[in-house]
């Protein structure tokens, strides 16, 4: 039954109001002695009041009552009635008239006291009904009396209250004939204090908060003890009707309401269910023993007793009562009724009921607030809501932020259905929502309709057929009315509105999946949100847009039929909040990073719209009267692609201005995504994207923000507003910033292409990498990954000099890192200069080109050479050159040293190599011992072991980095047998085969026969030359001839000193110094070499062979592996979801496609790579005969890839992804046997990684009793070595597992069970001392496919470390079609280089 209809229809329009009885109570309330003289009848109250009084036992001790009859009791009643109504003067005597009753009231008590007459006593309920009739004149307001008079009045107001309420809560006596009085005594007094206009500080201001909660709550103990009858409900609904314009009735409303919607939500849902928290006075309102039933029919019909809460919002519907109509009779200063100065309050007391209905709206949604203070009392909303001033209304913002924050919490999966919820709530919502809005009936504007059509159901949906447009029944919303006082103009109820369009918002996007909402309810919703969204000529951003945007994250992620109307709205809405720095708002409070967080959210989700519907038109909404041009025409209807211009530029200039971390992260990864997503489009179509747009200004392309591309990102205050300083200036600061980079920007590329992306993607971010972000971690490494992420996208246009730019801003960037004061260097800024190297390692592999420039390569050498050493050999022009020896090595942490020398490795070996001949499964060669031996002209033939092929071999360590494995045998050259050696070097970047002859000749001239004749021996010379006898003297001869003087005698010669006294001693002493020094230095020349440059290893040694094979088994890349599940709707056991994969017909259609779009198939055996398992990796092996090709057949749904003998494969120069589908009918269990006979061996063989130092790439021979070696990780550092890289198969690593769970509805990814499938997967590798992997160490990332062909991206996983993982971001949507011809640079935007650079970014947080 629904009910929100007037006071003539509804589920009461059959039951006759008791508003009469209340009028009939002012005349039950009348004595006898009114009819005497005042003066007479205030004589005998006074004496006999008096008289019964002293019997109370208030002042001595209680007596019994003189009153023996029924006769005296109705006397003494009629006197005490009498006195009740004196004036205030009497105070004294109204008094002990309150004193009496309430003492006679304990009759309906257990124990009834003393003082209570016996007739009273005999029969309770007949003379208590009298009694409270007889206080309805102590509620009378009394006109003329002072402050201090009220203030008295109040006080016995206060105890009669207290009596009442107390005596319903002991009494077990009270008839339904005595509750029914009280209720309407309750009503009665009620109506006589709060229907009159608001007077601050009389009876009725001072006493309204506690008669309303009085009778609220004893009402509510009505219900559960003798629920009241429909008429004194019908009584109840109308008589609150007059007292909307308290603040107080709301605030007891919303209480009461909340109150039962908990207690509601406990039966009707369980314990599971979110718990609505309400303060503990009102969780004890309703008793623990009240029936389900009672809970819900008093929830329900206390939730209408107030009516149509909208009405709030029209002063001229609240006025129109009697009381109003009287104080505008009698008032010379007011003339309507609506012009009352109390009627100011009605904005917040409208938002104050709206916030009511929303937080029931979120108590059905499983998303309780935590307070709900302000909503129940007025001493919290006095602080929560300050006065606001006449010109402007209530301000909800800080609430609608929490609101919004809230929503991105988890809704409570077994929440009620969106169409239940809106039955109840969503008539009051939409009629709130239109508040303000143009009428959608001509003609019908007027600010008061009748509400019998005003509050149909909403099946009122009409189409008018002479339009052709979609209106609805609804009521006219509210026009400024001359008459109306500024205070309650239409504007001033927009938080409300903001409110009731925030709760719409939650409901809507509340939607389960597959669950179906009414196509009216879906309609209503768009038309709200259409007139929500609309921009103000001041282009603020309102409450009512804000409160959009925080509620509605999720409105485009959801199966909602025909959102995608919206898409231009929104946009619109976005281009307000996104662009501007300093966001204008028209209410000041609240979060601005909350709102644009959540505006980001909206953006994630419309980026892959213009390219997944193309140019499907989009459906204008309505008759909007919108005239922009950028919502189309009839003519020309806007087109999804049309919209790509105005995407792209919003994420662009976003990300110029934002300034909150997280933010920037998500508009980062959405960056990468739109990237990738235009060259695959592009590729796949084999065309570039043609301009297309609305019109063909620039403003609407991809390289046009405001004036120019290049001035609208890289002005030096990267927080500059687009626009906000004409072309030529912000040129002029650019080129002072980057001196003359940007003079050769291409500015005549196709606009819309994805090079025109690329490009400007790299100049934002390079440039706020450099100025802004570089102090921030996660930025950094976000931005980072988002340029290597765009060095593999393959985009046909991209020319060297753009990516020579992109390479030469990482080496300033690692330039800027390392030369910061000493101060700032920390673990996190090494970890960012590390991430560059890496990111500048993708950029060379994926351009080789790139070093073929010379300033290029000089450029990344330079780095190189300043992250190995710590500083440049020039660091100016200026500065002389310094040489190698002449440098000090202090490079700025040893992590930054290795990743420098990784880059240099990848330089020297994979930059132009990669993939090599090999394939990209492996960087080694794939020969080994075993292997060559088979192709010696010494083997014989048959089965050779690794302990055979190695006695073959000698091995030798070269500069305490290298091994040498040298073969001295021909490897099967018959036909021109030469002197050869192969050598196996096992160094940093992984294993290669070389093969070395002795010719004396070229091998091009090998082959050609000498003829000549036999030249004899040769002829000896027999010139021997001449010999001089010379005497080598110091100084020419000419000096013998000079004359010599006395001077040149001074300084004695050494022969004469020798044979001088005393200087034979000191000669003889000099010579002993000589000869020892001599001695010395020959004993120091004749000492052993502990650091020889070669050094001999003898692989005769217990154990070598199995050494160098589980060294040729440490991959010198990272290897990961992802396992995939498929679960089916409402799947929550392992078996279930494990059997999905067995037949495609339990799978979804593109799910296959989806995991070809990961990597390619690999068989296990035949893969020289990582396969997800040690037993199978890194070595080539001859398959099992078990016939297990059988279990997979042609029409299986992705079990073939299980591991048992393929899985998907994913490589690049640093990194390996094995991804796995388990199933069924494998498990790792065949494992167990390998892991078993190789765990004996874990503590002998592989502690090489036990200890830091050293931390060369060395081998100490004299500390290591085996001969193996760590492994470079191939752009990873070689210390504190990142999970996964270089690591071997049973040494400490990471106990991370990754999961990608496709699944149908998306309510499932709370109850997938992560804790039972972790038993079915196992990758071998299980260091010593670590534990069994928990649910919160792993990472799943859950896909759900829309009925529109987009999908969902949910990822789960330790808090504080899976809120992103770009490109891959929470919520987002990613496109569901593959691309195969890019699947060795792209692998599909939709997982896989999320994935790969997922792997990445967490590997780099854990430095």
């Amino acid at each position: 039954m629904y009910v929100k209809d007037s006071e003539g229809s509804g589920m009461y329009s059959e039951w006759a109001s008791l508003s009469s009885l209340i009028q009939q109570s002012n005349e039950e309330s009348q004595s006898v002695l009114g009819k005497f003289p005042m003066v007479a009848g205030k004589d005998v109250a006074m004496a006999v009041v008096k008289q019964l009084s002293s019997n109370l036992g208030l002042t001595q001790q209680a007596e019994c009552s003189p009153l023996a009859t029924d006769r005296e009791v109705q006397w003494c009643m009629e006197v005490i009635c009498f006195g009740l109504s004196l004036p205030l003067t009497e105070h004294d005597t109204i008094r002990d008239c309150v004193n009496v009753y309430c003492e006679w009231l304990s009759a309906l008590h257990p124990v009834p006291k003393i003082c209570v007459p016996r007739p009273v006593c005999e029969d309770p309920n007949l003379y208590a009904r009298k009694m409270i009739n007889h206080f309805h004149n102590l509620f009378k307001p009394r006109k003329g009396e002072g402050p201090d008079v009220i203030n008295r009045q109040a006080v016995l107001c206060h105890r009669v209250l207290r009596t009442l309420q107390h005596l319903t809560q002991l009494s077990s006596t009270l008839t339904r004939e005595t509750w029914e009085a009280l209720l309407l005594f309750l009503l009665a007094i009620n109506d006589t204090l709060l229907a009159p206009p608001t007077i601050k500080d009389d009876v009725g201001d001072q006493l309204c908060e506690r008669v309303l909660s009085v009778l609220f709550e004893v009402w509510l103990l009505a219900c559960f003890r003798c629920f009241p009858s429909p008429p004194l409900w019908k009584t109840f609904r109308e008589t609150c009707m007059n007292w909307r314009h308290r603040i107080a009735l709301i605030e007891q409303w919303n209480r009461v309401n909340l109150a039962l919607t908990a207690r509601l939500l406990e039966f009707m849902y369980g314990s599971a269910f979110p718990e609505l928290k309400i303060p503990e006075e009102d969780s004890q309102l309703i008793p623990n023993n009240v029936s389900a039933d009672c809970i819900a029919q008093s929830w329900f019909r206390f939730m209408h007793c107030l009516g149509n809460p909208v009405d709030l919002c029209r002063p001229a519907t609240i006025s129109q009562t009697q009381k109003f109509l009287q104080f505008a009779i009698t008032s010379e200063n007011v003339v309507d009724p609506c012009q009352h100065p109390c009627l100011s309050n009605l904005p917040h007391i409208f938002l104050k009921a709206i916030k009511g209905v929303a937080g029931q709206v979120d108590a059905f949604l499983g998303i309780p607030k935590a307070s709900l203070l302000g909503l129940t009392s007025s001493r919290a909303s006095a602080t929560t809501h300050p006065p606001s001033t006449p010109n402007s209304g209530p301000s909800s913002t800080s609430t609608m932020l929490s609101l919004g924050h809230d929503s991105r919490s988890p809704l409570a999966p077994t929440r009620p259905k969106c169409n239940s919820i809106l039955h109840m709530f969503g008539e009051w919502l939409f009629e709130a929502a239109y508040i303000g809005c143009e009428s959608s009936h001509p003609g019908k504007t007027g600010p008061v309709k009748s509400e019998a059509n005003m509050n149909k159901r909403p099946s009122s949906l009409l189409l008018d057929s002479r339009k052709g447009s979609l209106s609805l029944s609804q009521p006219g919303s509210l026009t400024d009315d001359p008459d109306i006082p500024p205070a309650l103009t239409i504007d001033k109820y927009e938080a409300g509105r903001a409110e009731a369009l925030g709760a719409l918002c939650r409901i809507f996007c509340a939607k389960k999946t597959g669950e179906d909402i009414l196509p009216v309810y879906l309609a209503r919703f768009y038309l709200a949100m259409q007139q929500g969204l609309k921009i103000p000529e001041t282009r603020e951003c309102g409450e009512t847009l804000a409160s959009i945007l925080l509620n509605s994250a999720d409105l485009f992620r959801l199966d909602l039929d025909g959102v995608q109307v919206l898409v231009p709205y929104v946009i619109e809405a976005l281009e307000i909040v996104l662009p501007d720095k300093e966001l204008k708002m028209k209410t000041p409070s609240g979060s601005k990073t909350e709102l644009r967080r959540a505006s980001i959210h909206l953006l994630l989700s419309m980026l892959v719209l213009p390219l997944h519907f193309q140019n499907l038109p989009i459906k204008e909404l309505g008759n909007t009267g919108v005239s922009s041009s950028s919502l189309g025409s009839e003519k020309n209807p806007l087109t999804f692609a049309q919209l790509k211009p105005r995407l792209m530029n919003l994420l662009i200039n976003a990300l110029q201005v934002e300034g909150d971390p997280q933010n920037a992260q998500m508009l980062l990864g959405g960056l990468l995504l739109s990237v990738q997503d235009s060259a695959a489009a592009e590729e796949m179509d084999q065309i570039t994207q043609l301009d297309v747009g609305p019109s063909s200004d620039t403003t609407s392309n991809l390289l046009s923000s405001a004036s120019d591309t290049i001035s609208s990102l890289s002005v030096p205050s990267d927080y500059r507003s687009l626009g906000e300083e004409p072309s030529d200036m912000q040129d002029a600061d650019v080129t002072a910033a980057f001196g003359n980079m940007y003079l050769d920007y291409p500015v005549g590329l196709n606009k819309n292409s994805a090079h025109a992306l690329f490009v400007r993607a790299t100049y934002l971010v390079c440039h706020r990498l450099i100025s802004s972000w570089k102090t921030d971690l996660n930025v950094s490494l976000a931005a980072l990954e988002l340029l290597a992420g765009l060095a593999r996208t393959n985009i046909k246009e991209t020319d060297a000099l753009e990516c020579k730019r992109a390479v030469k801003w990482l080496c300033d960037y690692i330039v800027s890192q390392c030369w910061r004061p000493p101060q700032a260097h920390s673990k996190d800024l090494h970890s960012t200069i590390v991430a560059a190297f890496q990111c500048a390692a993708v950029w060379l592999v994926a351009h080789p080109y790139l070093l073929q420039d010379k300033e290029g390569l000089t450029t990344v050498l330079e780095v190189v050479e300043l992250g190995i050493s710590g500083t440049k050999s020039q660091g100016k022009p200026s500065e002389p050159i310094k040489m190698k020896d002449e440098k000090e090595l202090k490079p700025a942490s040893m992590r930054v040293r290795d990743a420098a020398e990784a880059l240099l490795t990848v330089i020297l070996e994979q930059v132009g190599y990669f993939p090599s001949p090999c394939g990209a499964e492996s960087l080694s060669s794939l020969l080994d011992e075993v292997s060559l031996l088979r192709h010696c002209n010494s083997w014989i033939g048959g089965e050779v072991t690794r302990e055979m092929a190695v006695e073959r071999f000698r091995y030798f360590v070269v500069e305490n980095s290298t091994i040498l494995a040298l073969l001295e045998e021909p490897l099967g050259n018959d036909q021109d047998p030469q002197p050869t050696v192969t050598v196996l070097i096992r160094g940093p970047s992984g294993r290669h085969a070389w093969t070395m002859q002795l010719r004396h000749l070229p091998r091009h001239k090998s082959g050609t026969k000498y003829h000549a004749p036999n030249p004899g021996r040769p002829v000896p010379m027999s010139d021997v030359g001449v010999k001089h006898d010379v005497k080598h003297r110091y100084f020419p001869e000419s000096v013998d001839r000079i004359p010599q003087c006395k001077v040149d005698k001074s300084i004695p010669s050494l022969d004469s000193f020798i044979n001088s006294e005393g200087g034979s001693a000191v000669h003889h002493h000099l010579l002993q110094v000589i000869e020892h020094q001599s001695s010395l230095e020959d004993a120091a020349g004749n000492a052993p070499n502990t650091s020889a440059p070669l050094t001999a290893l003898d692989s005769s040694k217990p154990g070598f062979w199995q050494d160098l094979e589980a060294l040729d088994n440490i991959s010198s890349r990272t290897c990961d592996t992802v396992h995939i599940f498929y679960v089916r709707a409402g799947q929550k056991t392992p078996e279930e979801i494990l059997s999905n994969v067995v037949s495609d017909q339990s799978v979804h259609p593109n799910f296959l496609e989806f995991l070809l779009s990961l990597g390619w198939p690999v068989n296990v055996y035949q893969h020289p790579g990582w396969t997800g398992h040690i037993s199978t990796s890194w070595r080539v092996m001859t398959p099992p005969q078990t016939g297990s090709a059988d279990l997979h057949p042609n029409n299986h749904g992705g079990s073939l890839y299980n591991g048992e003998t393929h899985v998907l494969y994913w490589a690049d120069a640093s990194s390996e992804i094995a991804f796995v589908v388990p199933s069924q009918h494998f498990s790792s269990d065949h494992f167990s046997s390998f892991e078993r006979s190789i765990s004996d061996g874990s503590n002998r063989v592989y502690n090489i990684r036990t200890s830091d130092k050293p931390r060369t790439l060395s081998l100490d021979l004299d500390k290591q009793a085996c001969p193996t070696m760590p492994s470079n990780s191939g752009g990873f550092e070689s210390g504190r070595r990142r999970p996964g890289t270089s690591r071997h198969p049973l040494a400490s690593h990471t106990n991370t597992k990754v999961f990608v769970v496709w699944i149908e509805s998306f309510e499932d990814h709370l109850h997938f069970p992560l804790s039972e499938l972790l038993v079915t997967v196992s990758t071998g590798q299980k260091g010593s001392g670590l534990p069994r992997p928990q649910d919160r160490d792993c990472f799943v990332i859950f896909l759900h496919s829309l009925h529109n062909g987009l999908m969902r991206v949910k990822l789960q996983g330790p808090t504080g470390r899976m809120s992103l993982a770009t490109p891959l971001v929470d919520g987002m949507l990613s496109a569901t079609t593959c691309a195969p011809k890019a699947q060795s640079t792209r692998n599909d935007s939709k997982v896989s280089i999320g994935l790969c650079i997922f792997f990445h970014a967490s590997g780099i947080e854990e430095y």
